[in-house]
């Protein structure tokens, strides 16, 4: 019987004692025909399989696969049965296209987003997160990913004092979102949007269910989240992970002047994270990750408790999605 997943090979995947990252699937060789229900019951079919696929690698690439449209995303997504996570408490600015599937960070272009486990700043995170190329980049674009625990360890060899200090005190992230998206920023996501509602009383109490306070000002509100650990133990994996998103919040991220990014992201008790282990903790992320063009058709999921992920500047067109799970 011909087979729809084989394990292949990109030039862009790093070998670790775990096997590649990322893993990368794509059809058989020698199959008659190939479409989308066929590969979406060969899913279906090898869920066991591709789950074990996943807790090794940490991230799987689809490639070379019958999926062009949004809508035949969905329902790959649909195929792997993972529960959907409804998006509250997340900082991206996105719009919702079909299903269960919405788009990536909406920020200018010429922004980098920079490495992040997805929501680390919130209580509810999910497990798992698709990508899928609809558009490839006209260049640049890349979505890097990194091993988180790879990136835990090499910060702990280097820098033992402050690693401790993250494991003893957390992290506080605080931004003060408008009322509605700023999307010039990669963290412009406004009150209402975060929070899925117009409604004050309401978004304070599913602001509580993941863990953060809502503060009330003239122009907007103070979203204070933490503190929440910036280390955390991979129970499946029994090991340690870089769980954060010091980079991404410390990073020169800008927005209409609501907030000043080197004051969005502390200790748990308060102090001020010091510049220069954040601008080597990227220098090491950039170093470790592994980012390969995007290609029409790639999907890409990933295991938000093993990989950070980024997003690389890029020349339009572009248009990449997303989609959450629990």
């Amino acid at each position: 019987m011909s087979k729809v997943l084989v394990e292949s090979s990109i030039p862009h995947q790093r070998a670790y004692n775990t096997g590649p990252f990322p893993l990368v699937l794509t059809p058989g060789a020698d199959l008659d025909h190939l479409d989308l229900s066929l590969l979406t019951q060969s899913i279906k079919a090898q869920k066991p399989w591709l789950n074990s696929l996943l807790h090794k690698a940490g991230a799987i690439l689809l490639r070379g696969f019958p999926v062009n449209t949004a809508s035949d995303f969905n329902d790959v997504v649909e195929a792997f049965d993972f529960e959907e996570l409804p998006y509250i408490g997340g900082a991206a600015p996105r719009n919702k296209v079909v299903g269960r599937i919405f788009t990536a960070n909406e920020a200018p272009p010429d922004q980098r987003i920079e490495f992040h486990h997805e929501m680390a700043q919130v209580s509810v995170v999910p497990s798992k997160l698709f990508f899928f190329c609809e558009v490839e980049p006209g260049s640049g674009g890349e979505t890097p990913i990194a091993l988180s625990h790879v990136i835990y360890e090499r910060m702990k060899e280097k820098y033992p004092e402050f690693v401790q200090k993250l494991e003893d005190h957390g992290l506080i992230y605080i931004r003060r979102l408008a009322d509605q998206d700023d999307l010039s920023s990669v963290l412009g996501r406004g009150w209402k949007s975060t929070f899925l509602t117009d409604d004050k009383t309401t978004a304070e109490k599913r602001a509580a269910q993941v863990g953060t306070k809502l503060e009330w000002t003239e122009s907007g509100v103070n979203s204070i989240m933490g503190p929440i650990a910036g280390i955390r133990y991979d129970e499946g994996r029994q090991r340690k992970v870089w769980f954060n998103s010091i980079v991404l919040f410390h990073s020169n991220w800008k927005d209409k002047g609501m907030n000043d990014s080197e004051k969005t992201v502390s200790f748990g008790n308060g102090e001020a994270l010091p510049d220069d282990i954040v601008e080597d903790c990227l220098k090491i992320l950039h170093e470790e990750c592994v980012a390969f063009p995007w290609q029409k058709g790639d999907v890409l999921l990933i295991d938000n408790w093993a990989a950070l992920h980024s997003r690389r500047p890029y020349t339009p067109p572009r248009n990449i999605l997303a989609s959450l799970c629990k």
